[in-house]
């Protein structure tokens, strides 16, 4: 089992303000948290040795780039053992942005967006019906995100 990363209260606020926006300079950081920049450079570099930290993401409007489907599709599988097989399949679909292994009733559960209904369908039909492995699907399209937004690490004072 992985030992159990020993953060102090500085990486805390570290990663705190770049899960909040990861652009945020470190010289910023340093000044907000009242430490060297080279402090801030030095900790970053320890939390990705550490593997805490796998680099940055931007966040993006799918809708405003034109895809307004966000949907999350519950996958039943043939078999539990074909988990890894079809998980190799599903990364081949570029309208995945998230894919969960899961208990409960579905074997993986996964995030879609697409730029319409019909979108949606064909890559239904015509991607997801030919994964061997498959029993089938149900979708759930989403009408509005109401949250999104990293851990928060620190305590509220």
């Amino acid at each position: 089992m992985a030992k159990k990363a020993e953060l102090d209260e500085i990486d805390h606020k570290i990663l705190s303000i770049l899960m909040e926006n990861s652009d945020t300079p470190y010289t910023e950081i340093a000044k907000r948290i009242h430490v060297s920049s080279g402090t801030v450079h030095v900790r970053m570099g320890k939390l990705k040795e550490m593997g805490i930290v796998n680099g940055a993401n931007l966040k993006v409007s799918y809708k405003n780039m034109g895809y307004d489907i966000c949907a999350f599709l519950g996958v039943y599988l043939d078999k539990s053992s074909l988990y890894e097989e079809v998980a190799a399949q599903l990364e081949d679909i570029p309208e995945i942005v998230g894919a969960h292994y899961t208990t409960g009733l579905y074997n993986i559960f996964v995030k879609i967006i697409c730029k319409d209904t019909d979108h949606l369908r064909e890559v239904l039909q015509d991607k997801f019906q030919k994964i061997r492995g498959i029993q089938r699907t149900e979708t759930f399209i989403s009408l509005e995100e109401s949250i999104n937004r990293p851990i928060r690490l620190l305590k509220e004072d």
